[in-house]
């Protein structure tokens, strides 16, 4: 059995005419498998440490994202290889059996990239196993790296 993990993008930006931040998810990536931090979280961390997200591009521009819907579409092209292991999901949906979820989120007003790793089901420091959800990281996919090795020593 493989580790599950599903993949969010997510696009916030401020909405001036009702004066509040507004969170919209684009697209909801099922992995089959290799969906743990060392696995698919590192993985996608390169994936997206590699480019910048702009608003419109340029004649020069290389490796960028024009916006979340351009990521979030290079993201698919990225994982998905033939058929059978990565899947789009609704974005409604909440429990595909995932271990372990990301979170792509795209500030548009600052065009900055941010990725979450949450872990879906955990056991707590007493070694009760809680069924909630917890954030292991949150920053820059470039610093996704120095988090899977420390992950890995407290093992």
């Amino acid at each position: 059995m493989g580790t599950r993990s599903l993949t969010r993008v997510i696009e916030t930006y401020r909405d001036e005419k009702k004066n509040k931040q507004v969170k919209v998810t684009l697209v909801n990536m099922y992995r089959q498998y290799d969906g743990y931090p060392e696995g698919h979280g590192t993985e996608l961390a390169d994936f997206l440490k590699g480019g910048k997200v702009v608003n419109g591009i340029g004649g020069n521009d290389t490796n960028v994202s024009n916006g979340a819907g351009c990521l979030a579409a290079q993201m698919i092209a990225h994982f998905k290889d033939g058929a059978g292991g990565i899947y789009i999901e609704p974005i409604t949906a909440k429990n595909c059996g995932q271990e372990y979820e990301y979170e792509v989120i795209v500030d548009f007003d600052r065009m900055q990239l941010t990725m979450k790793c949450i872990e879906v089901g955990y056991i707590d420091s007493k070694g009760n196993y809680k069924r909630g959800k917890r954030v292991l990281f949150e920053g820059k996919p470039a610093d996704f790296e120095q988090f899977v090795t420390e992950l890995a020593e407290k093992e």
